[in-house]
């Protein structure tokens, strides 16, 4: 099963090797072939400008002009044919002509043409017309073809290829020779054009042509693609055997013995191998090796210690759970709470984020008449949090049972949590005392959530008024504190930011939009209902992303006697 293991492997490298032999041996063919066709097509090219420079030699500058001038005139239907035939029967005409076609049969060109082009056609490329043969821009001055069936004479027009248009431009604005066009179809198989401006009185005036067929390009690419391919494939097939032979030593052999002693590590419990500190490489293989070998040293060394880790571990869940419990035991849990008391009705709620948050909520009678509610956030999450929660929990109802107004409550709790305060946590902190007679109430907001009221027959609204700073943030501070007044009906809902700042997995916040979308959702609901419709509206919310922070919410219906509306 081992060697058939790296069999494989071997197989794998063989494999890639000679793709990547293949591919390059490919592509220098395909790069020689192409620097080699290059170089012919260069080749013929120049032999087409020297001709078509000698050409350029035959005429005098006023030959050319006369002849452009009675060719467009011709195009024009200025001049007719007979001015044409007789031009073209003239001694001189003659004589240029039989000069040309002794340029063109001693060096074996397809054609050779003295023309020039109507720019403006030549411009506006129009591939209807080109399609039925009415798209000529290229006007003849004399013309020497291989086949005289299809030889044009003085004065007439013809097609040439789209894509040459704009070269032919070039050169006629400049004066400089055009591209080398290259055509590799055709009934006369590969070709090659030279265009050769003639400036006369610096414009260009006309043309010369030279089309050469490249006889011997098919035959000697094709000699030359066999040659080279036998050379390269002699040389490739010379490294990869070379190639397969270096890795079959210096890499399938070591890996090799790291597999055999790593498989061996394991089904002997653990033992470490001695022979992979042979693997003498000199390369990351033998890094790999060296690192295998620390690697089986430490997981000995961890297999010791996870035993105590685990129990370490299982020692700190334990108690973190007890925590968990102890907390939730800390608040208010049994509703209704006070079941003798129907002046009023609460219920509340507190999700932490952690085994352990730093979120509560409270309420407790000060005296037969007077209820405390308390809602507060502390700083940060976790065990941190969760025991200064404690510390602030029992310092704000010790206080407070003792009859001072919020403020003072407050004040004196800030300055009981500001010393020896290192950490510097602090807690924001809502806290009301309502006289549960009358409805009256007095309230101090310490950098809290706004609270949110619902009066009879109406909808949740929320109460916005400036807050005094956090709870343990400075020393010497004053709270601020404000009266309200409730009549039967009216309902108070207070909550920690983890309601309205609970984000969804592309980081939107829930907002105090979308809670007092919940909490008019069902005005008739109870106490408990009103919590579990803004729970479910957050959960469908923030859909699978994480809870980040303590979710608390309070919920008060005041249900004392019938009374008029204060504001």
């Amino acid at each position: 099963m081992k060697r058939k293991k790296m069999f494989k492997l071997r197989t794998k490298f063989f494999l890639i090797l000679t793709f990547v032999v293949i591919l390059i041996t490919t592509s220098m063919v395909t790069v020689g072939v192409l620097i080699y066709k290059n170089a012919i097509i260069k080749r013929y090219n120049e032999m087409g400008y020297q001709a078509a420079t000698a050409v350029s030699h035959y005429f005098t500058e006023d030959e050319l002009l006369s002849f452009k001038k009675l060719a467009i005139e011709y195009q024009s239907s200025d001049a007719d044919q007979t001015q044409i035939d007789a031009v073209i029967q003239s001694n001189r005409y003659q004589e240029l002509q039989a000069l040309i076609d002794s340029m063109r049969e001693s060096m074996g060109a397809n054609d050779i043409n003295i023309c020039t082009f109507d720019i403006q056609l030549l411009s506006n490329y129009d591939a209807e017309r080109d399609a039925k043969n009415q798209w000529n821009p290229l006007i003849y001055i004399l013309d020497s073809y291989n086949n005289p069936e299809y030889q044009l004479n003085l004065g007439n027009s013809g097609p040439i290829y789209p894509e040459f248009c704009e070269d032919i431009i070039n050169s006629y604005n400049s004066g400089v020779h055009a591209n080398n066009y290259f055509q590799a179809s055709g009934s006369f198989g590969n070709t090659t054009t030279a265009l050769l401006p003639i400036v006369i009185n610096g414009k260009t005036e006309v043309f010369v042509a030279v089309e050469i067929p490249m006889e011997t390009l098919s035959k000697d690419t094709a000699s030359f693609v066999l040659n080279i391919s036998l050379a390269s494939g002699i040389v490739a097939l010379i490294l990869l055997v070379i190639i397969i032979l270096f890795l079959d030593r210096t890499v399938v052999h070591p890996i090799k013995l790291l597999s055999s002693e790593t498989t061996s590590f394991a089904a002997k419990d653990n033992i470490v191998s001695d022979k992979i500190g042979t693997i003498k490489t000199h390369d990351e293989i033998q890094v790999l090796s060296e690192s295998i070998l620390k690697l089986e040293k430490d997981i000995i060394d961890y297999i010791e210690n996870l035993t105590i880790i685990t129990a370490e571990k299982e020692r700190i869940g334990t108690e973190l759970n007890v925590a968990t419990r102890i907390q939730a035991d800390m608040l208010p849990r049994i509703f209704p709470p006070f079941p003798e008391r129907n002046e009023f009705e609460i219920f509340a709620s507190m999700q932490p984020a952690k085994e352990v948050g730093g979120d509560f909520y409270d309420f407790f009678f000060v005296d037969s008449n007077h209820l405390a509610l308390v809602m507060a956030d502390v700083s940060g999450k976790g065990v941190p949090a969760a025991l200064f929660m404690v510390i602030a929990k029992t310092l704000i109802k010790n206080r407070a049972q003792m009859g001072d107004s919020p403020a003072q409550v407050l004040t004196d709790v800030n300055e009981q949590l500001c010393e020896g305060n290192e950490a510097e946590l602090f807690v924001t902190v809502w806290l009301a005392v309502i006289d549960i007679n009358t409805g009256k109430g007095i309230a101090a907001n310490a950098g809290h959530e706004h609270p949110v009221i619902c009066r009879k027959d109406g909808k949740f609204e929320l109460v916005v008024y400036r807050h005094s700073p956090a709870v343990a943030t400075l020393e010497n501070i004053r709270f601020r504190e404000h009266e309200f007044e409730l009549n039967p009906g009216d309902r108070l809902f207070v909550y920690t930011d983890g309601v309205p700042e609970a984000t969804d997995k592309n980081n939107v916040l829930y907002g105090t939009d979308r809670m007092l979308e919940a909490l008019n959702k069902d005005l008739g609901a109870s106490s408990e209902e009103l919590l579990i419709n803004v729970k479910s509206s957050v959960d469908e919310f923030v859909g699978n992303a994480p809870q980040f922070d303590d979710l608390t919410m309070l919920s008060f219906t005041y249900l004392g006697k019938e009374s008029e509306n204060h504001v």
